[in-house]
């Protein structure tokens, strides 16, 4: 009998516990198909429902509430580490925060159904303050519905094959097949999620005379200068009114961008490379409003539009300056 039937007839409760609380956790090994197979082996008693349910809902409970509590105390840091780890890392933490944010504790009675915001649900609930008495009521009625639902689907399947027995051959000989390909389509998601995104930020790229045209215009911008500190020797200049941040600095900094206008970035890489990986880092800290210069410092020093004069100090200075 293949996985995870046999190893769930052999260890039962205990890899229940361990395989949701791992999933919990933030690891991409998805625990839906072995509650699904729990709930199925269920129907014949060979694991009793009620020991799956406590088994499951304590390990959800007991990863949620690790979670709640670093996201009291280091807030976006865990946000950040997390959101490495999630399904969707590019819009996880503007949805997670605008969702509790209109909904509070009643997100998180949904939330392990939805790809990416199980996971950020309890560090942002800890991280706005919410009291842990809550916490743990919304939380666990919450995962008490996601633990049943699934234990119950596969309930009503365990019941088919009690009533059919040679389905439980093709269930146990699938059911590795069936772990595999879901493992494989959480991996091609988070792929083919990125590939959207990068998409979507060579189509932002903004083109340096419309920069111009909104810099004369007295629009707000903020323009990042991403240029290692050792390009600015020759090049002792910057565009109007930039501000530098080495990139391995800016998510550590982030909370110094606004969220309240357009963030230009620049660099002199070719294809704008690294104002492409950054905007990637940014977007996962949410921060949505963010464009690649399109040819960057040497497209816009190439047209010959205007440049401001860097201190002498700047280039070893490797977090943020302001262009002088």
């Amino acid at each position: 009998m293949a996985l995870p039937i046999h190893i769930l007839l052999v260890y039962s409760y205990l890899l229940l516990f361990a395989w949701v609380l791992i999933e919990q956790l933030g690891i991409p090994m998805p625990a839906t198909p072995v509650l699904l197979a729990a709930g199925a082996l269920s129907a014949g008693g060979r694991i009793s429902f009620p020991l799956a349910l406590f088994a499951a809902l304590a390990a959800a409970l007991a990863a949620d509430t690790t979670w709640f509590i670093f996201g009291r105390r280091y807030g976006h840091y865990v946000l950040r580490l997390l959101c490495r780890l999630s399904i969707e890392p590019t819009t996880c933490v503007r949805r997670t925060q605008e969702s509790f944010g209109r909904r509070r504790g009643s997100m998180l009675l949904f939330a392990k159904f939805v790809p990416g915001l199980g996971l950020l649900a309890p560090p942002v609930a800890g991280q706005n303050g919410m009291r842990f008495v809550s916490f743990l009521y919304f939380d666990g009625l919450g995962a008490a519905i996601w633990v049943t639902t699934l234990l119950a689907i596969g309930r009503f399947c365990g019941d088919a094959l009690q009533r059919d027995p040679s389905l439980l051959y093709w269930a146990g000989r699938f059911s590795g097949l069936l772990l595999v390909l879901a493992v494989a389509a959480i991996l091609v998601a988070r792929i083919l999620r990125r590939r959207s995104i990068l998409k979507k930020l060579a189509a932002a790229r903004l083109d340096p005379a419309d920069l111009k045209r909104q810099l004369d215009a007295g629009e707000q911008i903020y323009i990042v200068d991403l240029r290692h500190p050792l390009e600015l020797l020759p090049e002792p200049f910057t565009l109007p009114g930039a501000v530098h941040f080495s990139p391995e600095f800016l998510a550590a900094r982030h909370n110094e961008i606004p969220r309240d206008r357009d963030i230009v970035l620049y660099c002199t890489c070719p294809s704008e490379a690294t104002a492409a990986k950054t905007a990637m880092t940014l977007h996962k800290l949410g921060i949505a409003r963010v464009r690649p210069l399109r040819g960057g410092y040497d497209e816009w020093k190439r047209l010959g539009y205007p440049l401001d004069a860097i201190p002498p100090s700047l280039p070893l200075v490797p977090a943020a300056q302001t262009a002088g």
